[in-house]
């Protein structure tokens, strides 16, 4: 037997199975994770930024608690213009060089970039949630339904779990917590973050999480078996009933 070919051949299968072995799945989790880590890029900057700015304007970055409206005002308003706007005639910031406000600015225009950047994968993300699991993405959009199927690994698994797990995904230190130290079990995890738990009181929040999670887990077994559409019926009810 030549052991030298059966090698060669064995190892040019294992490639085309690991190749082909790459799938939505894994786009939607690395475009997510992508996102999150700009996301987690722009805010740490943005915090630098701020004290860097408020050594020439602190009145400005007290006032302007948005940090998009923040970034998005330093590079299109010269500090005269901000002080203006506030009522101000003077400022107790350091009267820098132009060079030196002009370094600021710089670090402004990046995190502007990352916040374009972070807009991009977005639209990458709803491109391929679209093609691969069209009904969660209706029910729990590209973010949150990015990231519920990243916690289960797959939309298989997604599909088959339970929708009480669906519901704690993103909650799991909490949930840990609660098993360990006996405090209040948690009532959601990534879902907190879908509208109509934004909307709903304390007291609903729970009830809400639980009926969103279940519509999410037959979205996902619709999705994965290749079903019929059936996002927006699913979103109309819940709507219906919490809207």
């Amino acid at each position: 037997m030549d052991w030298q070919a059966l090698r060669q051949r064995a190892l040019k299968d294992t490639k085309r199975a690991v190749a082909t072995s790459v799938d939505d799945d894994n786009l939607i989790t690395q475009a997510i994770s992508a996102m999150e880590d700009v996301d987690r890029a722009a805010n740490t900057l943005t915090r630098r930024l701020r004290e860097w700015y408020e050594l020439y304007s602190p009145e400005f970055s007290k006032a302007v608690d948005d940090n998009e409206a923040f970034v998005r005002r330093v590079l299109e308003k010269p500090r005269e213009e901000q002080l203006r706007e506030l009522g101000l005639h003077e400022t107790m910031g350091a009267d820098l060089e132009r060079a030196d406000v002009q370094e600021s600015e710089r670090l402004a225009k990046a995190i502007k970039a990352l916040r374009e950047e972070r807009d991009q994968l977005e639209s990458y993300l709803d491109r391929v949630m679209l093609r691969r699991c069209p009904n969660v993405l209706v029910l729990a959009g590209p973010t949150i339904g990015a990231r519920l199927l990243r916690e289960a690994g797959s939309l298989k698994r997604l599909a088959m779990v339970q929708a009480s797990t669906i519901q704690l995904y993103g909650a799991e230190k909490a949930l840990f917590r609660h098993l360990k130290t006996g405090a209040k079990p948690p009532k959601h995890g990534h879902l907190i973050n879908h509208p109509l738990l934004a909307k709903a009181g304390k007291e609903d929040k729970g009830k809400v999480a639980r009926a969103l999670a279940d519509k999410i887990s037959i979205a996902a077994k619709v999705d994965y078996f290749k079903g019929e559409p059936i996002g927006e019926t699913l979103k109309q009810q819940l709507e219906a009933r919490f809207g």
